[in-house]
């Protein structure tokens, strides 16, 4: 018993040295102005890689016009603003993870999502661009993957970073269904034999 107490009274101090280190790192107004700072930043940035990856292959391909719609595909529409919501949380979510200076896991959470991120942007330019569906759901489920480590790293930082993902994350489980969907609908591929100047899009 007396070696307990004294282990416990030696731990003490340094533990409150830490924690004093810690407030000492940033204030709670030093956190806050800094993660407006990173929002301002994050958010616009994902918002372009975003649209920038969406530049990288088109639905109004005679290739797409020509695979027949699984039953769940939702109006064209609906991508352009459920991806814009996403985005926006998306980089909110970063901007607290990367904002949170000495917080354990920091570092790690922007690493898996940094690495994760990339199957997001790849998905289009292999789904549309290079028009084949397997490897666009190999892409998905890669992002899928890659997402839960990303999730466990945000929480462990800023819970209410993991908690904005959750959307993202089911929209992914989603597209993964819906990408397979694609391939069961079509699976000869979709005709590649007519020259895309010949599109002609179908509203």
């Amino acid at each position: 018993m007396a070696h307990w107490v004294t282990d416990q009274a030696s731990r003490r101090p340094s533990e409150g040295a830490e924690e004093k280190a810690v407030n000492l790192l940033a204030s709670r107004s030093q956190l806050r102005a800094s993660f407006f700072r990173w929002a301002l930043f994050c958010v616009p940035l994902i918002v372009l890689l975003g649209f920038l990856g969406g530049k990288m292959g088109s639905p109004d391909t005679l290739w797409f016009q020509s695979l027949t719609k699984p039953a769940i595909f939702p109006p064209p529409a609906a991508f352009g603003i459920a991806w814009s919501i996403l985005y926006v949380m998306i980089g909110v979510a970063l901007a607290l993870v990367i904002s949170a200076w000495g917080a354990y896991g920091r570092g790690f959470a922007v690493i898996a999502f940094s690495v994760h991120f990339v199957f997001n942007l790849a998905w289009t330019a292999v789904f549309f661009g290079l028009q084949n569906m397997e490897g666009g759901l190999v892409v998905l489920g890669l992002g899928v993957v890659t997402i839960l480590p990303v999730l466990w790293a945000f929480y462990r930082v800023r819970p209410v970073a993991a908690f904005l993902m959750v959307p993202y994350f089911g929209w992914l489980c989603f597209a993964s269904v819906l990408n397979y969907q694609f391939i069961v609908e079509n699976p000869s591929g979709g005709d590649r034999t007519q020259p895309e100047a010949a599109v002609e899009v179908v509203l």
